[in-house]
């Protein structure tokens, strides 16, 4: 199974995009509202991916981020919802605005998505009021994802870093309300401590 993939894009229409990895071009199908934060053909880009395999196809579908892989492939789970249609619902309601209709019942949101009925919505926010990763779950995989980066970057290795980051998370909880940056910059600092000894 691809878990993520990083490489050179190569084109990009409105739901789906080629990136290069190493002379391998992989097409990968992604939710309208992600296009516009892509990079231009050319530059570097990296995605996390949900590999849908069927009898007859393997498909890629790709996000920016691991918080909206996981509503990708809970959104799966339901009975009659589809990868098609889930991509729908997340161009449609990107980032947390899915995960707020759901938790505020809103069906006439999920309605206005194409391919989606008053029925069809229901179900979906029956099936998935306690399954949905929370908004906070999202910030933490955020803020951990950018403070790995930025120790990787300082010149640690990566597996070094992510035991350091864990184990200075485990006592650090993301507030639903809490400043991004400040997150990140605290998590850091517990880190460093962590992998200089003082």
């Amino acid at each position: 199974m691809i878990g993520t993939l990083r490489g050179r894009l190569l084109s990009k229409r409105p739901t789906e995009i080629i990136v290069d990895v190493q002379g391998v071009g992989y097409e990968v199908f992604v939710p309208g509202s992600a296009i516009s934060g892509l990079p231009e053909q050319g530059v570097d880009v990296f995605l996390h991916i949900h590999t849908h395999v069927k009898e007859d196809s393997i498909r890629l579908y790709g996000f920016p981020s691991q918080h909206e892989k996981q509503v990708f492939a809970t959104l799966l789970n339901v009975n009659g919802v589809g990868p098609r249609l889930a991509l729908n619902i997340l161009s449609s309601l990107p980032g947390d605005s899915f995960r707020q209709a759901v938790e505020s019942e809103d069906t006439a949101a999920l309605s206005k998505v194409p391919g989606i009925g008053k029925k069809t919505a229901a179900r979906i926010i029956l099936e998935l009021r306690q399954k949905l990763p929370s908004i906070t779950e999202g910030q933490k995989d955020a803020v951990f994802e950018d403070a790995l980066s930025a120790l990787v970057n300082l010149g640690y290795k990566k597996a070094e870093a992510q035991r350091a980051l864990e184990k200075t998370g485990k006592d650090k909880k993301v507030k639903k309300d809490e400043d991004e940056k400040e997150g990140i910059e605290e998590l850091l600092k517990g880190a460093l401590k962590e992998l200089t000894g003082h």
